[in-house]
């Protein structure tokens, strides 16, 4: 009897065992580990837990042991992960916490830029939640509820201001203004058209123009200016030599403009010329004697 008890007991101790091998296997932690351990830390773990599994670029690579929490500081989470014995953490690597659009929970490893610098097992590396298009949407939706107010009264401006009879007015007269644009935009086609068409002769005209200018220059060129200044020299020569006989005593202009006598009396003898033609006119008997019979004795 003492026999069989023994028997029901160890049968039992083997149940036991295999059941807590069965969970630990079933909930993806490897019954005899020989995987490395690191430490990340957490500010949340966003509902991280044991068993969680771990991906590197999209393959598995392990799974989280352990999460350490500390009551007394509650200031950073630590999660016990274990990696295969053949992965290899680089410095700088980080952990993110993503999940799926069922719910589930995973680890994604990032690894850091120089696979050449390993961290070592035990080390600690940095975790936090993945920034991933709906970790960005769901921060956006504060400030979108702070631009709500914002849009609500920007729209009732907006209907204010298409509620205002001005708004039609201004449409209808658009009309008009496109019209006038329109045959504005046609006259400066038909001012195109014809500058166009006189742009040749415009040219033609620009190019005889430019002609006679060479021509001219040419003439310039062509011109004798050393003989040309030298009868310029001699014509002022010859009107400084009058000019200077017209300021000496020789000659009647050097003797009228410098000899006051000789003005003097040429003004008096103008003077009696001019008495003498007074009196004439007074007095012609004087001076013309005629009569048809002849002549009478005085």
């Amino acid at each position: 009897m003492r026999k069989k008890e023994i028997q029901i007991a160890l049968v039992a101790i083997v149940g036991i065992i295999v059941l807590y091998f069965g969970l630990q296997f079933l909930k993806g932690l490897t019954i005899f580990s020989t995987d490395r351990n690191y430490y990340v830390k957490f500010k949340d773990i966003s509902g991280l837990s044991a068993s969680s599994p771990i991906y590197a670029n999209g393959y598995r690579v392990g799974v989280v042991e352990d999460i350490i929490y500390d009551y007394e500081n509650q200031s950073d989470i630590v999660a016990v992960i274990g990696l295969d014995n053949q992965m290899r953490l680089p410095k700088g690597s980080k952990a993110e916490i993503a999940s799926d659009l069922l719910g589930n929970i995973k680890l994604e490893l990032v690894l850091g830029p120089n696979p050449a610098d390993m961290l070592a097992p035990g080390d600690t590396i940095s975790g936090g939640p993945q920034q991933g298009a709906l970790a960005l949407a769901a921060g956006m939706i504060p400030q979108i509820q702070a631009m709500l107010p914002k849009l609500d009264s920007i729209l009732m401006n907006v209907n204010l201001l298409l509620s205002d009879p001005a708004i039609g007015n201004s449409l209808h007269h658009i009309d008009q203004i496109t019209g006038s644009l329109v045959s504005t935009s046609n006259e400066l086609h038909a001012m195109a058209n014809t500058l166009n068409q006189q742009m040749p002769q415009l040219v033609k005209n620009a190019d005889g123009m430019l002609a006679n200018a060479n021509d001219l220059t040419r003439n310039l060129n062509e011109l004798d200016l050393a003989a040309t200044m030298a009868k310029v020299n001699n014509t002022l020569q010859n009107v400084e030599q009058m000019t200077a006989k017209l300021n000496s005593n020789e000659g009647t202009l050097g003797l009228l403009m410098r000899d006051p006598e000789l003005y003097n009396n040429l003004n008096a003898t103008m003077m009696h010329a001019d008495s003498l033609m007074i009196d004439l006119k007074a007095h012609p008997k004087r001076y013309v004697h005629f009569s048809v019979f002849g002549k009478k004795d005085k």
